[in-house]
């Protein structure tokens, strides 16, 4: 065992892989990240997938499903990889009480703005999956905080996934409570169902950093993203200690943790492992690429919470963002569309790799 990464878990991070493939589930390397780097569950999303797909691995499985469309082969696919890799995380969903041992999979980015596409393709997901330790993946955009709501309150565990602003944040929870609560109405276990709310971190620093070089402010640079991120877990302190939470967890329900996402160093110029560990905490998540883990585990200093102390700093470090011409309410706004844009040109990769896959057997 790592002992960088196991300092990371005894801190209170979940260590989640962001990415998956065939290979990975095949050769036994998923497994051997659990056993020897603390892997504690594993995120996908189009991007990871649509790489995926193009190995030579999957050609065989695509040629399983001719006859299927296009969609169906990709729905096919990707949930049985999930389906398999919670199969392979079952000993840590178990003997983490549900909290770890989880596999996100996520509905078509171009449903991001279509709640009522959004919850059924979601329960479809869940029921393809057919893992209690699969989590399905919703953008936080307006429509996608209704679909949210109505997830959780059919026993639906969800990755809240692009969430950039703390004032959306704070909806993803409202959202979360609401499902529970209908949840709880409706007369289902609410110990079983899970979240995480994915807050992206270094796209943040790009944008932001982008904005202070125009603006000739470049001792600013490469601290939002921090800053943004600890407030984030400061809002989580906050609304987890409230009488509405403190009702329904007296009624079973389990917190909804915060995840870091986009934890991967985009600047060669920053240290390689900054998001991970400048960002610890208990009752956190961080999915990290596996470069990004490879450096923790090789060269990473974990010397405990580094969050908590550092609230007062992040609050003061937003106020001179803004002092200095930032508009930070645009720079999330922007990021969140790109996001959803993104995964959206990932998702046409996909279709057209196994569609040419289809025509090529």
């Amino acid at each position: 065992m790592n002992k960088n990464l196991s300092d990371l878990t005894q801190a209170g991070v979940s260590i989640w892989l962001d990415d998956l493939s065939r290979e990975r589930i095949e050769s036994g390397n998923l497994a051997s990240l659990i056993a020897e780097h603390s892997v504690r569950g594993v995120t996908t999303n189009p991007t990871i997938f649509a790489a995926a797909l193009k190995g030579a691995s999957y050609r065989p499985l695509i040629a399983a499903q001719r006859g299927n469309s296009v969609a169906e082969v990709i729905k096919n696919i990707t949930s049985k990889d999930v389906a398999d890799a919670c199969e392979i995380f079952a000993s840590v969903y178990e003997s983490s009480n549900g909290v770890d041992g989880r596999v996100s999979i996520e509905v078509e980015p171009g449903l991001a703005m279509d709640t009522e596409g959004t919850i059924s393709q979601g329960l479809e997901l869940h029921r393809l999956v057919g893992k209690e330790n699969v989590m399905i993946k919703v953008p936080a955009t307006i429509p996608g905080l209704e679909a949210i709501t109505e997830l959780t309150a059919h026993g639906v565990s969800v990755n809240v996934t692009l969430i950039f602003s703390t004032d959306r944040y704070n909806e993803v929870i409202d959202a979360y409570f609401t499902g529970l609560e209908k949840a709880i109405a409706n007369g289902v276990d609410v110990s079983k169902i899970h979240s995480v709310a994915s807050f992206f971190v270094s796209r943040v620093d790009t944008e932001v950093d982008a904005r202070l070089d125009a603006l000739g402010r470049p001792e600013l640079k490469s601290k939002a993203a921090l800053a943004n991120a600890r407030l984030a877990y400061g809002l989580f302190q906050e609304r987890f200690a409230t009488a509405r939470w403190k009702s329904l967890e007296a009624q079973g329900a389990r917190l909804q943790r915060p995840l870091m996402a986009s934890t991967g160093v985009k600047d060669p110029a920053l240290p390689d492992t900054l998001y991970v560990t400048e960002l610890v905490a208990k009752d956190l998540v961080n999915t990290m690429p596996e470069k990004t883990m490879m450096a923790v585990a090789d060269h990473g200093v974990i010397s405990g919470d580094t969050i908590t102390p550092s609230l007062e700093d992040a609050i003061s470090f937003m106020q001179q963002l803004s002092d200095a011409g930032v508009d930070f309410d645009d720079v999330t706004q922007k990021l969140e569309d790109e996001g959803v844009s993104k995964f959206i040109t990932s998702w046409d990769e996909l279709v057209g790799s196994v569609a040419a896959a289809i025509e090529g057997n």
